[in-house]
């Protein structure tokens, strides 16, 4: 995204349906501030190769020294979804406990909310924390599932290993999002009865608690690739996706409508080399799942070619096949991060993914 003028903004500025509040949330050290970077430097106001590192939005001294945010900062960025040009407000919030303070008065400021989670550490008590002020002040979230980088270089985890890890953390939000949930329709349930006793005047009775949470729809409330509010990244590497990307680019290749992809590619769903069909089963059979052959391991051969091996010919394949300018100082340079972050932001840039999905 190019940077916006003034007048561009003060424009904006004038349409509230466009305008968005954003604010993002997490457990302390989990990616926040460097998720913000990537925002704010698709606007072209920092350099896309100090996100991460300038930490743009931790503007006081003691935030620099001590490497945390303490007090929430915001920004207006400038996003086009479709057609359609939006101002986008957002409040960077701090991820310790004993700043909560700002994260609560954020949220309220807030219609919609990014919950950032380490891929290595899950889900922790800060976590949990800004998953249940985001529901009670009622607010959509998108899951962020950061630092898969990680995943490879330090656990190095296999691609099939990574995604029984990322399983368990979604199912490690979704417990929770599901407490919140069945504590909820509880107290509703709880209130009519104290009313139908008010009114009746009858003495205590035996009610079926269970039986008011199982009666209400809760679907639509879980994080789920395929709802299309998870978005998985590494910010510090510069990208990020959500399975409506790759399924976008595999409808065209695979010649498979993009509204099936979107429902298979997360999942018990492998792709049959003979049929060249999607099919259900994929743990039974012991055939690699969907998301894992055509997401995980694109992934994983890069890290591999850039960072590990440093296969400078498998490089410049995986360039020309993307179809990408990769700046000759980047593949010259020392540091393999550098031509890392240099062919994944342009790849699959972390502002793209996110903003789609809020």
């Amino acid at each position: 995204m190019a940077q916006p003028g003034v007048e561009k903004i003060k424009t904006l500025q004038k349409n509230p349906s466009n305008i968005r509040n954003l604010c993002i949330l997490a457990h302390v050290d989990h990616g926040k501030t460097t998720v913000a970077d990537c925002l704010v430097a698709s606007n072209g106001i920092i350099s896309s190769r100090l996100a991460g590192k300038l930490r743009y939005l931790d503007s006081r001294e003691d935030e620099q020294v001590r490497g945390i945010t303490m007090k929430s900062s915001s920004i207006s960025l400038h996003f086009r979804k479709g057609d359609q040009d939006y101002l986008l407000n957002l409040i960077d919030s701090p991820g310790h406990v004993d700043f909560s303070s700002e994260v609560s008065t954020a949220v309220r400021l807030c219609d919609g909310a990014i919950v950032v989670v380490d891929a290595v550490e899950g889900v922790c008590p800060q976590t949990q924390a800004v998953l249940r002020q985001a529901w009670l002040e009622n607010i959509r979230p998108v899951l962020l599932i950061n630092k898969i980088d990680r995943l490879i270089l330090e656990l190095k985890l296999s691609t099939e290993e990574a995604y029984a890890h990322l399983q368990k953390i979604l199912e490690q939000v979704n417990a929770v999002t599901g407490s919140l949930f069945t504590s909820k329709v509880l107290e509703e349930r709880a209130g009519k009865e104290k009313e139908n006793k008010a009114e009746s005047g009858s003495g205590d009775q035996v009610y079926d608690w269970s039986s008011g949470v199982e009666e209400v729809d809760d679907s639509h409330l879980y994080f789920s690739p395929d709802h299309g509010n998870v978005v998985f990244c590494s910010a510090v590497d510069g990208w990020g996706f959500s399975i409506q990307q790759f399924a976008s680019i595999y409808s065209q290749k695979m010649g498979v409508k993009e509204e099936v992809l979107m429902k298979t590619l997360w999942g018990d769903f492998y792709l049959n080399s003979k049929t060249k069909k999607i099919m259900k089963g994929a743990q039974a059979k012991g055939k690699k799942p969907l998301f894992v052959q055509l997401v995980l391991e694109n992934i994983w051969t890069l890290y591999d070619a850039v960072v590990t091996r440093r296969d400078q010919v498998k490089v410049e394949r995986v360039v020309s096949s993307l179809g990408l300018n990769i700046m000759s100082r980047d593949s010259r340079h020392s540091d393999p991060k550098v031509l890392l972050s240099a062919i994944c932001s342009q790849w699959l840039p972390v502002s793209q993914a996110v903003l789609a999905e809020t």
